[in-house]
């Protein structure tokens, strides 16, 4: 943690050194001691500590000075460090206005020059200040500082890469904080036009910036170190983690590709108890953080935020085309970019996104839900967990299922839900509607059994419909289903005979495509089953199938 800070202010360069050598010398092993040769100066001073978020001890400032006198720069610096100590430097002459300025400046002590020696006249004033001061500080938050309005998708954007990254970051939300009215203000940045404002620790700072930028800033690795590796794997999910994890650590040089986040979609739950080995359960960051981890140790570079844009056939190479321009080739390719949640195409849908509407369980939104009621739309695994997470904060959850059951829903989850009072299950209902201005105020539900509408006020809804696979880069390249699901294995073949183009003698292994050398585990192969386990398993055994394709290349 950064030393907090003595500021002292004088126009006169003799006084100004000679304090600070004072100060210095007495606190120097505890504070930073900052000084400044204006009060417009020192108040530039100020505000760029607060952009930091370092702290402020002491004000100790020369009363007589042109532009800004002292009591007049306190009063400004006392709105921007209102719990810093402030002491007045004054000649004889200006111990009327050192009194006066005890009410409008909050002063706390005024002190007479010359102060030799400090041992007796400067010393024991500022310690007993300092160690009031002191008795009462509280560390501040030394990470990223977030700043920004809740209905802001940009805002959301940032707050949900952050924390699917597993960055610590602290939330101040403009409309609620007036301390991130101020910070703006320093930051110099357009008001609400320009948020979210990003502070970094050491005090650099990103106006509404991308995925991309934040990523460089916290030194994530967005490019490969080299441009060939044995196997490269698209998806970061737990089918991709997997692969990472046996891939390496049975020799093969790999790079794992992630467009937003290691965890994929199971990342983002708020809990898994069906998985092996848990018997409490563990988040989906969780998760996520222990497969990285792992995967790092063994050696696999991991690049995020990236996309792959396209491949290109380079026999025996496969050739991958990056969103940067940069192209990486591998022997081997394994797909394992799972699946998204499908877009609620409604009227006003598209511009309420992330403005009260969201995609998965967004569980950087869960706060800003409490006490109030949270609409989820989806029957399958994802919703239960999401409604079992915001039940802790909202007044009331309601899930919207189409059907007429949860049967798509785990038991375990099931009886969760039904246990719990503040969640309310709604079957045979959907969303035909959705209104608002700058964020989401209202959705209109569509009964099936009655045909009947009714709008509701709603400030936040969560979706969780269906299952779109991400594989339109390889349209050309490889054989999919007619909803993009990757085809592999025996689903190739059709009366025994390999797919089209196939040149090998042999048939394509399991979780082989229709192209040799290119994988696929996971959500997004045709046929999978949509759970956390398959996909890890599916990712260990592709591995074994890699290494028989790469013996004979």
């Amino acid at each position: 943690m950064a030393k907090p800070a003595i500021l002292t202010v004088d126009d006169d360069p003799e006084v100004l050194q000679a304090v600070s050598r004072d100060l210095r010398h007495q606190y120097g092993d505890r504070f930073r001691i900052v000084r400044a040769n204006s009060g417009i100066t020192a108040l530039n001073a100020v505000q760029q500590l607060k952009l930091r978020n370092e702290a402020v001890a002491l004000f100790l400032v020369d009363q007589r000075m042109p532009q800004m006198g002292g009591v007049e720069f306190l009063e400004q610096a006392k709105d921007i460090f209102p719990d810093a100590k402030r002491a007045l430097l004054t000649a004889y002459a200006d111990t009327d206005a050192a009194i006066k300025s005890i009410n409008s400046a909050r002063l706390d002590y005024y002190l007479l020059k010359p102060w030799n020696p400090p041992e007796e006249r400067l010393y024991p004033v500022l310690d007993d200040l300092l160690d009031d001061w002191l008795a009462g500080f509280r560390p501040p938050f030394e990470g990223i500082r977030v700043i920004g309005n809740r209905w802001s998708p940009f805002s959301h954007q940032a707050k949900d890469f952050l924390a699917r990254n597993q960055i610590p970051y602290k939330w101040l939300d403009i409309e609620l904080e007036p301390d991130a009215v101020k910070l703006v203000e320093y930051a110099e940045a357009d008001g609400r036009q320009q948020l979210p404002l990003v502070l970094f620790p050491d005090g650099s700072r990103l106006i509404q910036p991308s995925n991309l930028e934040i990523a460089a800033k916290i030194g994530l690795q967005t490019q490969a170190e080299r441009p060939f590796y044995d196997l490269a794997i698209v998806g970061g999910g737990p089918a991709g983690l997997a692969a990472a994890v046996y891939g390496a650590s049975e020799g093969l040089s790999t790079v794992l590709i992630e467009r937003e986040a290691p965890g994929g979609q199971a990342g983002t739950s708020s809990r898994i108890e069906n998985y092996l080995g848990f018997p409490v359960g563990l988040s989906g960051s969780d998760l996520a953080r222990r497969g990285v981890t792992q995967a790092r140790r063994f050696g696999v570079e991991i690049l995020t935020p990236q996309v792959v844009t396209g491949v290109r056939l380079q026999d025996p190479y496969r050739v991958l085309q990056l969103a940067d321009g940069s192209e990486i080739s591998c022997h081997a390719l394994l797909v394992a970019t799972g699946v998204s949640y499908r877009w609620l195409n409604v009227p006003g849908a598209e511009k309420l996104t992330g403005a009260g509407i969201y995609y998965g369980a967004a569980m950087t939104e869960a706060i800003a839900c409490s006490n109030e009621e949270v609409y989820l739309i989806g029957g399958a695994n994802s919703a239960g967990q999401a409604a079992m997470h915001f039940s802790k904060y909202a007044s009331k959850v309601i899930i919207l299922v189409r059907g007429e059951s949860l049967s798509s829903m785990s038991q375990y989850l099931i009886d969760q839900i039904a246990a719990t009072a503040n969640i309310k299950v709604c079957t045979g209902c959907s969303v035909v509607e959705v209104k608002g201005d700058e964020h989401l105020e209202e959705i209109v539900i569509a009964h099936v059994k009655t045909g009947q509408t009714e709008t509701v006020p709603a400030r936040s809804l969560f979706i969780f419909i269906g299952a779109s696979p991400k594989t339109d880069w390889l349209d050309g390249v490889i054989r999919r289903d007619a909803q993009g699901f990757i085809i592999t294995g025996p689903d190739l073949m059709h009366n025994g005979k390999s797919p089209p183009g196939w040149r090998l003698e042999r048939s394509p292994f399991l979780l082989e495509a229709s192209v040799p050398g290119i994988f696929a585990a996971g959500d997004v192969r045709s046929g999978s089953i949509k759970r956390v386990a398959s996909g890890v398993g599916e990712g260990s055994i592709a591995i074994q199938f890699v290494h028989r394709y790469l013996s004979n290349v």
